[in-house]
């Protein structure tokens, strides 16, 4: 019995709360005074630059977290060169200056260089949806982006990243801990978390996943039976497999998976989603064989 309950309990979590679970997934690696020390030091030694940063991404619609993308770039310093030749405050790459009409020389402008940092974060958030994957890709560039979310099948930074290069997963770390010393974490982590309520798939063609149909995702754990998720929501059992080819094995093996579904199918998942946990912990806890 108290197993039964620790079962109930564990799935309504993740049910119910499970994106606050996933959330403390994404957590800060160095909480320590001398870290939280490091970053506020270098924050309150660069005040002008700062304010000005800031200025620039509230008018624009930014939140001030992105601050600490410049920190941990460069430490605000505009006269600073990577070994791979980034340059300035935002650490601009030649290629991805010109992309926004920004001079090679004008890199180390911090005027510039500010300006065009905040169109280009914000282009990279409309493609994205939240801020963990944006600081990847400006880091690592689009292209490493959609390599490793087709390698893992999923949009979601804490399934993708490990097809990442270190450098970009270091960096991801880096932010994290930055936004802890300015007590900014709770902020990121909520935008991560309810993006990943409204991540949508537009297929084409073909079949199973890639069958014309908008996907969107979610995540369940092993205590769900997908033949009641079928039940429940009115659909075939072929249909589940089709948008989700491999969920079976995922679920046995890793004990949680992604879950797509047809966007006006995932309202009524989501409302039922306790409803759905409790019946299959009750009937069985079975996955689909």
């Amino acid at each position: 019995m108290k197993t039964l309950f620790k079962n109930i309990f564990t799935g309504l979590m993740l049910a119910g709360s499970f994106i606050m679970v996933k959330g403390q997934f994404l957590a800060a690696s160095d909480t320590s005074e001398n870290s939280v020390r490091k970053y506020n030091n270098i924050i309150n030694s660069n005040k002008e630059i700062v304010e000005f940063i800031e200025y620039s991404l509230v008018q624009k619609g930014l939140p001030k977290h992105l601050r600490n993308l410049a920190l941990i770039e460069s430490h605000f310093n505009r006269n600073i060169t990577s070994g791979a030749g980034a340059v300035g405050v935002w650490q601009f790459m030649t290629a991805h200056a010109n992309q926004y009409g920004l001079t090679e020389q004008n890199r180390t402008d911090v005027y510039k260089s500010t300006k065009t940092a905040v169109v280009s974060l914000a282009n990279l958030y409309r493609k994205y949806g939240d801020w963990i994957t944006v600081v990847a890709a400006y880091n690592c560039g689009e292209g490493n982006i959609a390599k490793a979310m087709e390698s893992a099948g999923s949009t979601q930074y804490h399934l993708f990243s490990k097809y990442l290069p270190g450098e970009t997963i270091n960096h991801v770390k880096k932010y994290l801990n930055a936004c802890y010393a300015t007590g900014e974490l709770e902020s990121v982590l909520n935008n991560y978390n309810s993006s990943r309520l409204n991540k949508v798939f537009f297929t084409e063609g073909g079949s199973g996943r890639n069958s014309g149909v908008s996907l969107q995702e979610t995540e369940i754990n092993a205590g769900f039976n997908l033949d009641i998720i079928a039940n429940e929501l009115n659909i075939g059992m072929s249909e589940i497999l089709a948008w989700n080819p491999g969920i079976v094995e995922e679920l046995q093996k890793k004990g949680e998976s992604p879950l797509y579904l047809p966007t006006d199918l995932m309202p009524d998942f989501l409302l039922r989603k306790n409803k759905i946990l409790i019946r299959s912990i009750k009937e069985g806890n079975r996955v689909q064989q």
